[in-house]
């Protein structure tokens, strides 16, 4: 019964999910779109790809909201654009909305192009349709055809509208950065009436704002102090342990650059440039990262108000920026450490111009601490001008007060010494421009005073920091400088480097640190100069994704993405290449040649693959590369046919392997061993280890002798002469008895005597043998003359020297005698024994002879 009860209860099962599909692929169908009006359906089995029709018309559908929605947006912008045409955070804003439209039109567009493309290709296939006179075509056909053109005139049309909707957004962005730049313009140059009255004004709106602030002020206080007292004392102590940690690990890091040393007396200019710019960098940084977390954990845990937190975040800015410029006096003038001091100021100079340049730092930071409290408290502008004219008066009066002064080092060198005064120029300079401030701010232009005032101090000392960055960089990167420094030492001991690769590093060294000068500084920079962290954020990313250079499209991300996995690409083809060698081919005792060819192979097969990656990576069309292609094919028919030969005979000879890595070769005038074999040139040593760089395509047109062609056996030969009065036969028994005592001597094929010929003055005879590798034959033949030599000693066997015959010649004249001398005849190893060498010098004439007959000399 549970049998029966459990099978009835599959087949109810089963029929019901049978019926739920049938239900679903009903419901399907009956919801799938109908065929518009005049395109008739084809049949399933000639459609090209069934699943794509619906996806493209999905994609296109898409497409066509995109762009309508773009539309409104843009529409929307233009608006606002002009309701906020004198706001500039608020056009900052609008600035990046607008770039994010553009982005987004650009891809709604990019994603038709697969389908036009697919549209192109598969009318490409179907082809133009039968002319007149010609067979008609299959309707079938001439409906796709149909088909494929009214859905490419629809992409097209949709594209059109994107380039056109991309053009007025890009005209849009223009329109905003034209009204930023007037309205920054009108900014600076407003005149604003000074009198005395808008002095008295201005007093009686600054008691005002301070009784506002200061019940503000208390009245915040109270609240954190009531019931967000846990909040204000958890944000503390984050900000504290947050900036326990920088300090901490900057130390760690950067210690020895974040102090002087104190027991050198003269330390390096590499030194001096080095804690200049990192003390600078480094702590500014460290306390700026810990004013931004505190402001941060202070609004994240609701500790700050809508009112208050304009405030705070002024007076951490101030605190930062009096900080910037207290670090930048005490590097560059080292008021109290002569010896690291890098301009020539006195001591007194030096103490003189960094209080000067603090106490400006100081008026600049509370004229912007005030101004952003008086818009938390809503201040009349005539306050704001009147607190930026006595920061002007301040700060001018500063400059013409310095320029008086003598800060310049005596010419004796001593610090201590009263200092000269400025050159003239620079003093000229200082009073140009403390005047100028001044007059600029009587006469009106207060908002043209204080942003000079402002550039005068803080740009100037970022512009000096950044210039300090660079020459650390030049000092660092110049030969033999990196391996001085505290680093350099740390890196030659820690992994054993040698002053080429010391120098090496230094200059990738150099080349960082001018790279975090010009980072750190160009962007502070261009933030004085009124532009926005959002201004910054969108020209990194357009520098980074798009940079366009006429009609190409350069993104420096993908160019560094393609650079790094071409190097990944190339580290694992050398990766692969030692992994087959070492594990696989040797191993498996595979011949040296193969393993040669293989890795050689793998290697370029391997950087070839990672290059098209690479490329691809960087956004650059390998299709593109066919304009490349032709004009490299005119140039390989004009100049380039030996290059490309070469590297095709180099290819030739990794696959067909006439001969191979260790290989004993003859070509031309070159023998030797095989060294290395790449695509352009064979690299073969010689037997007095000279290299010899020899041309593929020369050993591939040309005749080349392999002695380990198929093995290394080789037969090796010992050249013999014996006297005409010893016994043949018995020169042979000894020469065979000998090289039957040599193990390295082959015994099949066995070693044999010729008797060659019948010398002028000797029998010649050759001991030939086999060995089993041809690099012993030296070692075998020398050992094999000893002992020849020996027992011919032995067994009374001469071995001869080569015979003259003297000529006397008498004449009858007394006082005269000619002896004419022939030289010892030579004969060449193939010649017969009856054939005489005829010497072709001319004949010694010896003159003159003694009182009993015999020749002088």
């Amino acid at each position: 019964m549970r049998l029966t009860h459990w099978l009835l209860r599959t087949v109810l099962l089963l029929s019901l999910v049978i019926a739920g599909l049938h239900l679903d692929g009903n419901a399907a169908f009956a919801q799938a779109p109908q065929p518009a009006a005049g395109v008739q359906t084809q049949p399933a089995q000639t459609q090209a790809a069934p699943s794509e029709a619906p996806l493209a018309n999905s994609t296109l559908d898409q497409a066509l909201k995109d762009i309508d929605k773009a539309k409104g947006q843009l529409a929307s912008l233009q608006d606002r654009i002009k309701q906020n045409a004198d706001n500039d955070d608020a056009l900052v804003e609008l600035a990046g909305q607008t770039d994010e439209l553009g982005r987004s039109v650009i891809a709604t567009s990019v994603s038709l192009r697969p389908r036009f493309d697919q549209i192109k290709n598969r009318l490409a296939e179907l082809g133009e349709p039968p002319k007149d006179g010609q067979p008609p075509e299959a309707q079938i056909v001439t409906d796709e055809r149909n088909a494929l053109t009214a859905e490419r005139s629809q992409i097209n049309a949709v594209t059109g509208d994107a380039e056109n909707l991309s053009i007025a957004i890009t005209k849009l962005s223009n329109v905003i950065t034209a009204t930023r730049r007037q309205l920054f313009a009108d900014t600076l140059f407003r005149r604003t009436e000074i009198s005395v009255s808008v002095i008295d004004d201005a007093a009686g709106a600054f008691v005002r704002e301070a009784s506002e602030f200061s019940q503000t002020l208390s009245s915040w206080i109270t609240f954190v102090w009531k019931f967000k007292s846990l909040q204000l004392f958890a944000a503390i102590f984050l900000s504290l342990a947050t900036a326990l940690i920088l300090l901490s690990g900057g130390y760690r890091l950067f210690g020895q650059y974040l102090r002087r040393d104190v027991h050198v007396e003269e330390p390096s200019y590499i030194s001096r440039l080095s804690f200049a710019f990192w003390s600078t960098l480094i702590r500014t940084a460290a306390l700026d990262v810990l004013l931004v977390t505190s402001l941060i954990f202070l609004d994240g845990f609701n500790v700050l108000r809508s009112d208050i937190t304009p405030v705070i975040a002024a007076l951490f800015g101030s605190i930062g920026l009096v900080y910037f410029v207290g670090r930048f006096v005490n590097a560059v003038f080292a008021p109290n450490d002569p010896s690291w001091r890098l301009v020539r100021l006195s001591n007194l100079g030096a103490r003189s111009v960094g209080y000067c340049l603090i106490a400006m730092a100081v008026v600049n930071a509370l004229d912007y601490f005030f101004g952003a409290v008086g818009e938390a408290m809503g201040s009349p502008l005539v306050l704001t001008v009147v607190r930026s004219l006595l920061a002007a008066l301040i700060i001018g009066l500063i400059l013409i007060a310095v320029s008086f002064g003598k800060p310049m080092l005596a010419k004796n060198g001593d610090p201590d010494a009263p200092g000269r005064h400025w050159p003239h120029g620079m003093a000229i300079l200082l009073r140009v421009f403390g005047a100028g401030l001044i007059l600029a701010a009587l006469s009106g232009y207060v908002g043209l005073a204080r942003f000079v005032a402002t550039q005068l101090i803080i740009t100037s000392a970022i512009i000096v920091t950044t210039y300090i960055g660079l020459l650390l960089g030049k000092a660092i990167s110049r030969q033999d400088n990196f391996g001085e420094t505290f680093l350099g030492r740390f890196l030659r001991s820690r992994f054993n480097l040698g002053d080429v690769a010391i120098d090496q590093v230094g200059l990738v060294v150099g080349l960082l640190i001018d790279a975090v000068a010009l980072m750190t500084g160009i962007p502070l920079i261009l933030l004085l100069w009124g532009f926005h962290v959002q201004d910054l954020q969108l020209l990194a990313y357009r520098l980074f994704t798009e940079v366009r250079l006429g009609g190409i499209n350069i993104s420096l991300l993908g160019i560094f993405t393609g650079i790094l996995l071409f190097a990944g690409g190339y580290l694992a083809t050398r990766w692969v290449q030692k992994w087959l060698d070492n594990n696989v081919m040797a191993r498996s005792h595979v011949d040296l040649g193969v393993r040669n060819s293989v890795k050689t192979g793998i290697g370029y097969l391997g950087v070839g693959v990672a290059a098209i990656f690479g490329i691809s990576a960087a956004g650059i069309d390998l299709s593109n590369l066919a304009l490349v292609a032709s004009a490299l094919s005119v140039g390989i028919g004009f100049g380039l046919q030996n290059i490309v030969s070469n590297f095709v005979s180099g290819l030739i000879l990794l696959v067909e392997r006439p001969f191979k890595v260790g290989d004993h070769v003859v070509s031309g005038t070159a023998e030797g061993i095989v060294k290395r074999i790449s695509v352009r040139a064979t690299e073969i040593e010689t037997f007095r280890k000279q290299s010899i760089i020899v041309p593929n395509s020369e050993l591939i047109n040309g005749l080349v002798g392999n002695w380990t062609h198929r093995n290394r056996l080789g037969r090796s030969e010992i050249p013999v002469s014996v006297s005409y009065e010893a016994d043949p036969r018995k020169v042979m028994d000894i020469l065979l008895e000998l090289a039957a005592a040599v193990p390295l001597i082959l015994r099949n094929p066995e070693p044999h005597v010729e008797f060659l010929r019948f010398g002028p003055y000797s029998l010649d005879f050759e001991l030939r043998f086999f060995l089993a590798d041809m690099g012993d034959g030296l070692t075998v033949r020398n050992d094999l003359r000893i002992q020849i030599l020996r027992r011919f000693k032995a067994e009374g066997i001469e071995i001869p020297l080569p015979q003259s015959d003297l000529t006397i010649h008498r004449q009858a004249n007394a006082d005269a005698e000619k002896v004419l001398v022939e030289k010892p005849v030579k004969h060449e190893p193939e010649v017969e024994a009856d054939e005489v060498m005829k010497d072709e010098e001319p004949v010694r004439q010896l003159r003159g002879r003694t009182a009993d007959g015999k020749l002088k000399g």
